[in-house]
């Protein structure tokens, strides 16, 4: 099978890139190296893959819809992983319309081209942050998404939206996965735990939001890889919605601590004002994805912070 993952030099992206390749696919990454972080980051994720013989990199944009007819109309059987996106709450809201135009436009112009090239499959990698300001926990995938609390939010909820749309209208065989805060190996630079863990080594000051109290239902980077090729494979008869999470609710003091015990140094931690656009905590419901997939964590929150400070410790 071909697989063409959108965002395939990213964190999540490269992971599932280097999986698929391990398990015999034939594997077009396509990613535009946009500036959200390092052009070198990315090249790093990918260096293993591009000595695979399987492997193809295609630097281009997502609504470039020649070039998505060129990738996908080749006459062979395709699935698409949809990973490319602009990431992040709090830079959506300086900058909400780029990110209207690369998330919206961007599934748009994807899922126009699997109608036309007539996909085998098409996974749509949506978020947490959809669930918004929702107070009722843990979270269901039925549950109302109406309170997003950034552009960023509204952005993956409007995007689900289409998916529907087009699984209603065009018969689209199409899944939606909401992410509950990836971690790991690879992670973006700008994310959390590995900003953390780079300050805490380079011995300066964390930057703390709030009171530190916030809790996140963190998710295994391999776990999610594991999940989207599993949809690849065999994906339910009908559009459905997963919320794919951990189990892992940990406040965000405690992934500090842990940190500081995994690198042996201690962190310099400043409080500053809470932050537009976050959530004070997320959990993520899997009953659905559990009993449809089979889907079951193997990498708990202790062993992938482990693996993450492992990354660092080499990188240092």
């Amino acid at each position: 099978m071909k697989v063409l993952v959108t965002g395939g030099a990213g964190f999540i992206g490269s992971t599932l890139v280097d999986r698929l390749l391990g398990h015999g696919h034939s594997v077009t990454a396509l990613d535009n190296f946009d500036d959200h972080y390092p052009r070198a980051v990315k090249q790093s994720n990918i260096e293993g893959a591009l000595r695979h013989p399987g492997f193809r990199l295609v630097e281009g944009d997502i609504r470039d819809a020649a070039l998505l007819d060129q990738l996908l109309g080749d006459g062979a059987e395709h699935a698409v992983v949809h990973l490319a996106a602009r990431p992040g709450p709090r830079p959506s809201i300086d900058n909400p319309q780029l990110y209207y135009d690369v998330n919206l436009m961007g599934i748009l112009s994807v899922l126009d081209a699997a109608r036309r090239n007539g996909v085998r499959s098409l996974v749509f990698s949506s978020s947490s942050s959809v669930y918004g300001l929702n107070e009722k926990m843990p979270f269901h995938e039925d549950d109302p998404i109406n309170r997003p609390a950034s552009p960023y939010a509204a952005s993956k909820i409007a995007a689900e939206a289409l998916c529907h749309s087009y699984a209603h209208v065009h018969g689209l065989p199409i899944h939606v996965l909401r992410l509950f805060t990836v971690y790991g190996p690879r992670q973006r630079p700008d994310m959390a735990m590995r900003k953390f863990a780079r300050l805490i080594l380079a011995g300066e000051p964390i930057e703390v939001y709030g009171d530190g109290t916030s809790v996140r239902d963190y998710t295994y980077v391999e776990d999610v890889a594991a999940i989207l090729e599993r949809l690849l494979y065999d994906p339910p008869p009908e559009y459905q919605i997963f919320n794919i999470a951990g189990g892992s609710r940990v406040p965000l003091l405690r992934v500090i601590e842990t940190l500081q015990k995994e690198l042996g140094r201690e962190a310099k931690v400043r409080h500053i004002g809470p932050q537009m656009g976050d959530v004070p905590g997320t959990w993520g419901d899997v009953t659905r994805a559990r009993q449809m997939l089979g889907y079951h964590p193997q990498v708990d929150y202790g062993e992938g912070i482990a693996r993450l400070c492992r990354e660092h410790g080499e990188d240092s």
